[in-house]
């Protein structure tokens, strides 16, 4: 291992997450004075932060002066899992050193502001923050939170949450390839790590260029979505916000009860077209964008072949037939009166379960036990590879699907030679091998974290409440942050939170995040003694 070059890494991306905070300064200026001394207080604590970002960056770096080797496969590795965890702690200083009370009169602690940014930067979205808004009626909100009769969150803490989430949704690293670029072969091997998906084209020869341009994209889709969402009434500060949310498929809001404060069915249906856009793969927008051939001076893709691709078809035809499905259980089930009123909500939720953006516009957790199962076994699907969303992947259940028909036409034809293939195109049968792998560490790591979740906690953090609801709950949320949703069901739902779990509960399903974010193996080997040792 290479631990000069690993320190000097890690200490880039350190000054890149202070310099990222930077952007939550001017939110300390609130217009209004109701919060005006409680806002300049997050100021210092927003300085102070960067300032130890700072020191903490020039260290590794001076740490890691020397040295001038490329950056292979295990110091890649290296660099993605530590850099991800080193991000989680950076980035929860905001919420130690500013005024944020996560209840009313209480601080968050150290476990609560590691969840909470792993949370953002993994573009999970669960949250242990009760208290978003400034309560209806509060004059004197910095007398009223320090006598503990409301919870607060600053403007420019809840702007760096959502911030987060833009920052991880794309991923850190392959910003940090893109602002790097001098980084060889190991550029690569960075990205292949945090791009998500088993099949994926993301990464091409010229890996700044393909890191630019990923995030040109991603800022396009950004500025876009901002202006749409003003046009529609929200504020500036709203708009951004939101964007970051929907286009990181993250979920964080402004608001106590999410996207449905708005009551908006225009802004639902911006935030529903962009969730779809941006849990599709970024690799097709780039083949769109593509020159013409010199040649023949055709458009390098058609947009028909832009809809041919197989994980797109897939993935679009699973939303509209769960959002058919739920439509019509809501409205046999009198969930609620009109046709549409069922549908509008039912797209919405479908789409911001399946895309893992997890934004709410009712709380699904009191519809009927069917229309829940549906959206649970869509939290394990998630988006396409190479998109911003979590979950398993649209792609690796078409695999899988194409395997087990594969071995069943070999039980009774042994002598079967027959390649694999998904829509026609061939794939390596390694593809097929690491899918399998992939659905069967999954497996395990779901029962295991779920078992270990009841353990976890104390038998009277769920007076009121019997084993069965326990056992759903803690369930819901393994699913909920190991697919990066966010809300689950139960008291971890759309309109719940995760405050309600003990601390070593919250730093479990904080390495649960983790695990789903860099699709377990980058975080795997960080457990493994062999892969520290000097070779």
């Amino acid at each position: 291992m290479n631990w000069a070059l690993v320190s000097k890494m890690l200490g880039h991306l350190s000054l890149l997450i202070g310099g990222a905070m930077v952007a939550s300064l001017p939110w300390s200026f609130p217009q209004c004075g109701q919060a005006a001394t409680f806002e300049r207080l997050s100021f210092w604590g927003l300085l102070e932060s960067i300032g130890i970002c700072a020191a903490l960056g020039f260290m590794l770096h001076w740490a890691g002066r020397a040295a001038k080797d490329s950056l292979l496969r295990k110091e890649a590795l290296a660099v993605v899992g530590l850099g991800w965890l080193l991000s989680g702690i950076l980035g929860g200083l905001p919420y130690l050193l500013t005024p944020t009370y996560r209840l009313p009169g209480v601080s968050l602690s150290i476990p609560d502001a590691m969840f909470e940014s792993v949370s953002g930067f993994t573009t999970t979205g669960a949250s242990v923050l009760t208290q978003l808004e400034i309560p209806t009626g509060i004059v004197d909100c910095e007398t009223a939170a320090e006598a503990g009769t409301i919870a607060y969150v600053p403007r420019s803490v809840l702007f760096w949450r959502s911030f987060t989430h833009w920052l991880g949704g794309m991923g850190i690293i392959v910003l940090f390839v893109a602002i790097l670029g001098q980084l060889g072969a190991g550029g690569k091997a960075l990205m292949r790590r945090e791009v998500p998906g088993p099949i994926t084209d993301s990464v091409r020869p010229r890996i700044r260029e393909t890191a630019m341009l990923m995030w040109t994209i991603y800022l396009t889709f950004t500025v876009l979505m901002t202006i749409v969402l003003c046009l529609q009434g929200m504020n500036i500060f709203d708009s951004l916000c939101h964007t970051f949310g929907t286009l990181a498929t993250g979920g964080f809001s402004t608001r106590n009860t999410s996207v449905g404060s708005f009551n908006s069915v225009g802004i639902e249906t911006t935030i529903t077209i962009f969730m779809i856009a941006a849990g599709t793969n970024f690799n097709l927008y780039y083949l769109l964008l593509r020159k013409p051939d010199r040649r023949t001076n055709k458009p390098a893709f058609r947009l028909s072949a832009f809809f041919s691709d197989p994980e797109l078809r897939a993935y679009l035809s699973i939303i509209s037939l769960a959002t058919l499905s739920l439509t019509a259980l809501l409205l046999v089930g009198k969930t609620y009166g009109s046709l549409g009123t069922c549908l509008r909500h039912s797209l919405f939720n479908v789409v911001a379960v399946m895309t893992t953006t997890g934004f709410g516009t009712e709380d699904f957790a009191k519809w009927p036990e069917f229309p829940r199962a549906i959206l649970l076994l869509l939290m394990f699907v998630g988006g396409c590879s190479g998109s911003t969303g979590g979950g398993i992947k649209v792609i690796r259940f078409l695999v899988l699907w194409q395997v087990l028909k594969l071995e069943a036409e070999r039980a009774f034809r042994p002598n079967l030679v027959q390649p694999l293939r998904v829509a026609g195109n061939r794939i390596d049968d390694s593809v097929g091998r690491d899918v399998l792998i992939y659905f069967c560490l999954i497996s395990i790591i779901f029962s295991v974290s779920w078992a270990g979740l009841i353990a976890l906690e104390p038998a009277d953090q769920w007076q009121g409440e019997t084993s069965a609801e326990k056992l759903i709950d803690c369930a819901s949320a393994v699913a909920a942050t190991l697919n990066n949703i966010g809300p689950g069901i139960g008291i971890c739902g759309p309109h719940g939170n995760y405050t309600a779990f003990s601390e070593a509960s919250k730093l479990l399903l904080t390495l649960l995040m983790l695990l789903g974010r860099l699709e377990l193996f980058a975080i795997i080997v960080l457990f493994m003694p062999g892969f520290w040792k000097i070779q």
